[in-house]
C-alpha cells in the first residue's frame, strides 16, 4: 500500500481546490496553479482536507496513486509558500547579476550569457556569487535551476562552474609531472 498515497493533503486557508475529472486547479494567495491528473484516482475533498484513492490494486494505479497526491501536494505548497532553487558560482572571475528581469551570467566565456525566466518564475541575485530561483510551480523552478547550471557546470578538476547550494563535486587529481 502506498504510504504516501495514504496521507491526507492539508488545505491551508486561502487556498480553494477545484476538482474536475482529469484536472485539478488550485487557487492560494501566490496564484494559481492546474495539474492534469489521471482520471482514475478518485479524489475527494472534506473539510480542510484532500485525499486521494485507487480504484484498484493493478501495478499501474498503485504508482499513479502516490504521484497524484504527491502533485498536487506540491501545488498546494507552491500557492502557500512557493519553492526556491539556490546556486552558488564559483572560479575567479565568474559572477551573476539581474538585467531587468533577466539573469545575466559571466562564467568565463567571450560574451555573457542572459537567461531570460519564464512566466512565473523570477532570479534573485544576493551576493555575485549567489543566484536564487523562484516560483510557485516545483518543476518549472527546478528546470529553471537545471538550465542556469547547464551554462556552466561543475568540473571535477578545479571545481570551478555553476552547482546547487550544498552539491558536493567529486575532485579528480590532475596529471603528474
Amino acid at each position: 500500500m502506498s504510504r504516501i498515497g495514504k496521507r491526507p493533503i492539508e488545505l491551508p486557508n486561502g487556498v480553494n481546490v477545484g476538482l474536475t475529472p482529469g484536472r485539478v486547479q488550485v487557487n492560494g494567495p501566490l496564484g494559481e496553479l492546474s495539474q492534469q491528473v489521471p482520471r482514475r484516482m478518485l479524489i475527494e475533498q472534506g473539510d480542510g482536507v484532500l485525499t486521494v484513492a485507487r480504484p484498484t490494486e493493478r501495478g499501474e494505479d498503485r504508482a499513479l496513486h502516490g504521484l497524484t497526491r504527491t502533485l498536487i501536494a506540491n501545488m498546494v505548497e507552491g500557492v502557500t509558500k512557493g519553492f526556491e532553487k539556490r546556486l552558488e558560482i564559483q572560479g575567479v572571475g565568474y559572477r551573476a547579476g539581474l538585467r531587468g528581469e533577466s539573469l545575466e551570467l559571466n562564467v568565463g566565456y567571450s560574451h555573457s550569457v542572459v537567461i531570460e525566466p519564464r512566466p512565473g518564475i523570477s532570479f534573485e541575485v544576493p551576493t555575485p556569487t549567489q543566484v536564487v530561483v523562484k516560483g510557485i510551480d516545483k518543476q518549472q523552478v527546478g528546470q529553471t535551476a537545471a538550465e542556469v547550471r547547464s551554462v556552466r557546470p561543475p568540473e571535477p578538476y578545479k571545481g570551478k562552474g555553476i552547482r546547487y547550494e550544498g552539491e558536493y563535486v567529486r575532485r579528480k587529481v590532475g596529471k603528474r609531472a
